[in-house]
């Protein structure tokens, strides 16, 4: 598969953390959705956000974009690092190119817990939750929603974990989650995530405090992860306990 996308390296390196695997400086995974492969590696070949790395697709020696089920794109150097309020700076710059990209189809169609979790997260979808896997706490949490004015857009909504540093380099990003939600909403599921995962300062929730209708982005943020959390075939109420920390801090902002 390393010769379909032009790389000379006849055997694969599997990467730590990931199904992934590195042929000389381009990186192979496998695309379980064509079409969506295919939009990620479209919008990320023209995407030129500021002061970003953006690990860049390849095409094919043929010129497709996926190949029998893997997709291929430039590697980035760096490593993820606890640099919380960097990846949320980040995510800003990236979401304000993205802002003009069209809504891909394919969002509309899918089916997985992520996407249900979103849609519960919005208020489009009802679920009943498994109640000792953050079903209970959601519950709670739900019924605090508010309109908002945000605008949904094109946006990558698993930042944490998936931006790599290298020095003064500036941040890389690798993949591209799509979902059509607001920026703010981005970046409110990175400071989630750091809270609950990556032992975040509390105070970062005051720290973007200035984004439009900023409590209510970081509780549909909230509500997101524990949707997918209580959704999630090896969550247990053990790895829930991130998450009610999490919402400690955000409900003081609500």
């Amino acid at each position: 598969m390393c010769a379909a996308f032009g790389a000379r390296v006849e055997e694969p390196e599997a990467l730590d953390g990931a199904v992934a695997w590195r042929c000389g400086e381009i990186v192979l995974k496998p695309a379980a959705n064509t079409a969506e492969a295919a939009w990620v590696a479209q919008t990320l070949d023209v995407l030129e956000p500021d002061d970003v790395r953006i690990s860049r697709p390849v095409r094919s020696t043929d010129g497709r974009w996926v190949v029998s089920g893997w997709s291929a794109s430039r590697d980035v150097m760096g490593r993820p690092e606890p640099r919380h309020d960097e990846v949320v700076a980040m995510s800003l710059r990236l979401h304000a190119a993205s802002r003009y990209v069209a809504r891909p189809r394919f969002l509309q169609l899918r089916q997985d817990i992520y996407a249900l979790a979103d849609r519960m997260a919005w208020g489009e979808e009802d679920y009943v939750l498994p109640q000792e896997k953050g079903g209970r706490l959601y519950d709670v949490l739900a019924g605090s929603r508010r309109q908002v004015q945000l605008q949904p857009q094109v946006v990558h909504g698993d930042l944490f974990g998936n931006v790599l540093f290298a020095g003064d380099a500036s941040p890389g990003v690798i993949d591209f989650n799509a979902y059509w939600r607001p920026a703010e909403w981005a970046a409110a599921v990175v400071v989630v995530d750091s809270l609950a995962w990556g032992g975040a300062d509390p105070a970062i929730v005051e720290r973007w405090s200035h984004l439009t209708d900023w409590p209510q982005a970081l509780l549909r943020a909230l509500l997101f992860r524990l949707s997918v959390h209580a959704l999630h075939p090896r969550s247990n109420a053990k790895t829930l306990t991130g998450l009610e920390r999490a919402s400690q801090m955000v409900l003081e902002v609500l």
